[in-house]
């Protein structure tokens, strides 16, 4: 007798995809349990990311969650309405399609009618991703080809500046014109000019905050955002596009060769004199030597400020004794200050040597003390458990939201069926409600995984010293690049206490660093205290763990 085949279905939709093409859902579930139901497959389960591109795989928690069942063998089969439903990118696919098959578990798209257990299947997924991926990339170099006409006949593509808001001309808003908001035109005025008498950017950038000025998101200035306003030549009645290719992706890497600059159709905010100025002066200090810190700064970024939260960076200060010589001190201060002023937060700096040795003291305390990881192993595990009803209780929220909603959702269509209402009023009320529910499901989706991961099984004190002795075994014998790296890696954060000495460090650990950095355990001295010679393999980590010393 032949055993049944388990199907795990997966359907996914963007929101723009809903709006411009019609995707639904519903349509893609309906029709693949169809199928199933024809076939006499078992559907053991159904993932469903609802409102997501599929450009990568960041935030697609049922994708995830599909993953990982996949890996505790809950499928023999991922089966799809699309193949591009599953990934957009022909790397990306091949690279999930590839996860499954080292479980035993066959991917199998509808439409294009193949599966992945026949040499035929691979290679015409390859083919039909690489011709996905085609499509996808020809309707991006459409739109960017629209975008670079538009800024050739100086119209503004995105998001407009401060001093800006874009003002819709037509009913279906594809026309804009760009008008002056006169308040913040003021305060971009007040830039161009406290820069040009000779004010740095962190001046300007604590003078605003000091009177309680903005950005355009609401955020507190800093140092990048003055800059980022100092070189836009928009405030001088110009369009810039193009600077940077592939953002998403590449970021300031991205720099392009082909920059467009045109006159604008939108007003100035500042004269021609003033931004010549100003680029004059920005010229000037860019050539200007950089300062430069000596010293090796372990920590920077890791250390998190008592008063703001935010990292801190290096600093120093230099003082001459009674004989001239010059004294150096070597700080972590807060990076906010450094970036946006006293207004936003204080210094609070901690001496960097103190800093680190407090630190490296309590990695290496953690190994050689088995009372400090028995305490340390007990807490992991009860944080774990102490998260287990709040996420519950937030999940049961969740829940009752989506339930509600739901049923909303069939009033309406109650409503419609009645003929007691509006097809237009129906279809406007319906499209608010979808949204509101795939914020909801994506949110059950995250929480089901953060649940999964709190309840399996409790951390071992085995696996904790295993991890900890062999981060700090590599921190002992590495030079100090190599060092940085590994902190940066292991290390989530460092807190301070009120009186600014170091009061926790937290280490994250995951399948990829315990693999990549740490697979190689070596022996510790069998003397000491708490020792442990780690002969063969060590402890594997199979989930996320974090741990507090």
């Amino acid at each position: 007798m032949n055993q049944t085949v388990r199907v795990a279905i997966y359907a996914r939709v963007s929101t723009e995809e809903q709006a411009e093409y019609g995707y639904s859902i519903d349509a893609q579930l309906d029709t693949l349990r169809e199928y199933c139901k024809v076939h006499n497959w078992e559907v053991v389960g159904e993932y469903v990311d609802r409102g997501i591109s599929g450009k990568s795989i960041e935030g697609r928690y049922e994708l995830q969650r599909l993953l990982r069942d996949a890996q505790d063998k809950m499928f023999d089969e991922v089966f799809v309405w699309k193949f591009n439903r599953m990934a957009r990118k022909n790397i990306d696919l091949l690279h999930i399609v590839d996860l499954l098959e080292k479980n035993n578990v066959a991917f199998r798209s509808l439409s294009e009618n193949f599966d992945t257990t026949t040499s035929m299947g691979k290679f015409a997924l390859q083919m039909m991703g690489a011709v996905g991926e085609l499509e996808r990339n020809t309707i991006v170099d459409n739109v960017k080809m629209g975008h670079r006409q538009r800024a050739r006949t100086g119209k503004h593509n995105g998001k407009v500046p401060l001093g800006y808001r874009s003002v819709k001309i037509d009913e279906r808003g594809r026309e804009t014109r760009i008008v002056v908001i006169e308040e913040e035109a003021a305060l971009v005025l007040n830039i161009f000019e406290q820069y040009a008498a000779g004010h740095g950017l962190k001046a300007i950038a604590n003078d605003l905050n000091h009177r309680g000025h903005k950005t355009k998101t609401g955020k507190t200035f800093s140092t990048c955002a003055i800059r980022d306003i100092l070189d836009n030549p928009m405030f001088v009645g110009k369009i810039r596009y193009n600077r940077y290719e592939n953002w998403a992706e590449r970021r300031r890497k991205g720099k392009s060769s082909e920059i467009i600059l045109a006159e604008g159709h939108h007003p100035a905010i500042i004269s021609e004199e003033l931004w010549e100025k100003v680029q004059l002066l920005r010229h000037k200090k860019s050539v200007m030597p950089k300062k430069r810190f000596e010293g090796e700064y372990l920590l920077t970024g890791l250390i998190r400020c008592p008063e703001c939260g935010a990292a801190m960076t290096a600093s120093r200060t230099v003082n001459r004794a009674k004989d001239g010589t010059k004294i150096v001190r070597m700080y972590y201060s807060c990076g906010r200050f450094r970036s946006e002023g006293s207004s936003v937060c204080h210094a609070n700096s901690v001496r960097k040597d103190e800093a680190e040795k407090i630190v490296m003291k309590r990695i290496r305390d953690a190994v050689m003390k088995p009372d400090i990881l028995k305490k340390v192993t007990r807490s992991v595990n009860e944080h774990r458990l102490g998260r287990i009803k709040p996420l519950r209780d937030e999940l049961a929220a969740v829940q009752a939201r989506i339930d509600k909603l739901e049923m909303k959702k069939r009033k309406y269509l109650e409503l419609y069926e009645m003929d007691e209402i509006d097809r237009s009023l129906f279809a406007e009320r319906l499209n608010d409600l979808n949204r509101e529910l795939d914020t909801e499901l994506t949110r059950r989706s995250k929480l089901q995984l953060e649940l999964r991961d709190d309840q399996a099984e409790p951390v071992s004190y085995e696996l904790v010293r295993s991890l900890v002795g062999r981060f700090d075994a590599l921190l002992s014998r590495s030079p100090f690049p190599q060092r940085k790296t590994l902190l940066h890696l292991i290390v989530k954060r460092i807190t301070l206490d009120d009186r600014k000495r170091v009061g926790s460090v937290e280490l994250a650990f995951n399948e990829e660093t315990e693999k990549h950095f740490l697979s190689v355990a070596p022996s510790a001295e069998s003397t000491a205290e708490g020792a442990f010679p780690l002969s063969g393999k060590a402890p594997r980590l199979t989930q996320n763990l974090t741990i507090t010393i």
